[in-house]
């Protein structure tokens, strides 16, 4: 052990840890998308190009602390978000995402043991956390008989907002999801027939103009969140019902099609599940209405059929919960 006692805190193990005085702060700034943290280090995190998610150690004892900081102030344009990886945050599972996402922000994090977990000394202006979720809503689209292009937002206490019209091609049967962490994006679709369009939403709820030519054009598929900041649109009816998706980047950039994985059906339904992960269930295949689901990894890759449980339908909707 170096440096004076006085300037160490003795671990549950008997071995002695530095305390702030003493963290050793990596001097290479963190550019990339994830970094596995150590206890012991203070880090710069440069989210100018991306946000970043961060792996805290799978093993801690009380008294280990590991300290965060926006290095150019790019945390409200990218954010960090922060994995305890099988361990408690503030008391609550790693079941819960934690976010932080202001400009300018320390996060200085101190293991309390295995009722508490990880506990900020100081998080600078963020108010609770950790926070599952966005705090705000958005219906679009449909038909009133006939197709319209109208939105109303729903805000943190669930209240619909009245009409917002006229951005956007008037369509039905399109699908949507969350994106980069706290934005939207409506896609796919019918007009009279299928279109290859989507309309990205900012984080003020304003919806964008139509990008076209990304993918199948088609209608009656699902749309969901996956891995934290990125989307999945799945299956669906083109000429016919189709096997095929197209991930959402963290941007709103749609990929190109993915085909071929699960049985191609229209009339499902998707939603997020184990914090970063999500399922497409049940739908209308060419044998009729099917009871079947597609887990989706929390890198987008989507598994293969697996029976499901509970009566086989189609038209159905389905969300995250708890």
């Amino acid at each position: 052990m170096s440096g004076q006692v006085g300037n160490n805190i003795l671990r549950t193990s008997g071995v002695v840890a530095a305390t702030a005085a003493g963290l050793n702060w990596v001097s290479t700034v963190v550019t990339a998308s994830t970094l596995t943290a150590e206890a012991g280090n203070g880090y710069f995190i440069n989210t100018t190009s991306n946000t970043c998610t961060i792996t805290l150690p799978s093993s801690a004892e009380a008294g280990d602390q590991i300290v965060f900081m926006d290095y150019l102030r790019t945390w409200g344009t990218n954010k960090i978000i922060i994995d305890s990886n099988g361990l408690n945050y503030q008391g609550d599972p790693d079941s819960y995402t934690v976010e932080y996402d202001t400009d300018g922000e320390t996060v200085n994090i101190v293991y309390s043991g295995a009722t508490k977990g990880w506990i900020p000394l100081n998080d600078d202006v963020v108010a609770d956390v950790p926070i599952k979720g966005n705090e705000e809503g958005i219906f679009g689209y449909g038909s009133t008989g006939s197709d319209v292009s109208l939105t109303n937002l729903v805000n943190s206490s669930g209240v619909v907002a009245s009409d917002v019209t006229g951005v956007g091609t008037a369509r039905q049967l399109l699908a949507a999801c969350g994106y980069g962490g706290d934005k939207g994006i409506f896609g796919y679709g019918y007009t009279g027939s299928v279109v290859s369009m989507t309309n990205l939403v900012s984080n003020a709820g304003v919806v964008a103009t139509d990008v076209t030519g990304v993918g199948t054009g088609r209608d009656a598929l699902a749309a969901c969140s996956y891995g934290y900041d990125k989307g999945i649109f799945g299956y669906g009816y083109s000429s016919s019902n189709v096997s095929l998706t197209n991930l959402v980047s963290n941007v709103g950039v749609i990929g190109a099609d993915v085909t071929g994985v699960g049985t191609a059906r229209r009339g499902i339904a998707a939603c997020e599940y184990g914090k970063d992960k999500a399922i497409f269930g049940f739908g209308y295949d060419s044998g009729g209405r099917a009871g079947m689901t597609n887990l989706v990894s929390n890198a987008g890759v989507v598994a293969t059929d697996v029976s499901a449980v509970g009566t086989v339908r189609n038209g159905l909707a389905a969300c995250s919960y708890n």
